[in-house]
């Protein structure tokens, strides 16, 4: 008999924001089967249910860390059957190529990262657009295999999550966009395929959605 999935591996490199993440997806399963930890061992990684990949400041960085923390390859196994969270930068690594110093992600979606290119330009209220995007903003849910992926399952349309980003994701397949989000025009605010499923906001800040959305996590079954 198949064992109920209950270990979520919050995955840690050297890079990215673990209290927090951690704590919100602790504080998701509660009154579940799932227990939650924070790990940098290969076998741990390996042995879990669940993962949850953050990140956090460059994308060069982050790729270097996790090369060297012996906990790419395990990830990568891994990422091919169980399901995989990534967040912010975590999301970033997903994909094929980032532009943020031409460095190489890890392939899981194909796509590429650019930098918000907004200079000069004015948002409808006068001001300029900033880089980074720093604050509250809308996400659309986009037709996920003609309709909205299942990790949106009680949150509304058009609900507010927290970001601080320079860099966003652009996939090669328009069906692996999960949310849109607009920045000087739309972008994919959370990118899905198969088993993969990660957001450019941070769901950790972003109050009782985000909250949501670590719970639909944990009960997914892709």
């Amino acid at each position: 008999m198949k064992k109920e999935a209950n270990t979520v591996a919050v995955i840690d490199y050297g890079m990215g924001n673990l209290r927090s993440v951690a704590q919100a997806v602790r504080a998701a399963a509660e009154g579940t089967a799932c227990s939650v930890l924070i790990t940098s061992r290969p076998d741990e990684v390996a042995a879990a249910d669940r993962l949850v990949l953050p990140g956090q400041g460059a994308m060069p960085d982050c790729m270097a860390e996790l090369r060297a923390s012996g906990l790419l390859e395990p990830l990568l196994q891994a990422a091919r059957t169980k399901p995989l969270f990534g967040v912010c930068v975590g999301m970033q690594m997903l994909l094929e190529r980032s532009a943020e110093g031409d460095t190489p992600g890890l392939g899981l979606i194909p796509g590429e990262v650019l930098k918000f290119d907004l200079a000069g330009r004015t948002q409808p209220d006068g001001s300029r657009y900033k880089v980074p995007q720093m604050g509250w903003n809308r996400v659309r849910h986009a037709r996920h295999g003609g309709q909205a992926h299942p990790l949106w399952t009680g949150v509304p349309d058009d609900s507010y999550f927290y970001f601080v980003h320079s860099f966003y994701a652009r996939p090669a397949d328009p069906a692996h966009v999960a949310g849109e989000a607009d920045y000087g025009g739309p972008f994919a605010a959370a990118i899905a395929r198969d088993n993969v499923f990660a957001t450019q906001f941070h769901p950790e800040k972003s109050a009782g959605h985000g909250l949501q959305l670590y719970r639909n996590f944990l009960s997914w079954k892709p």
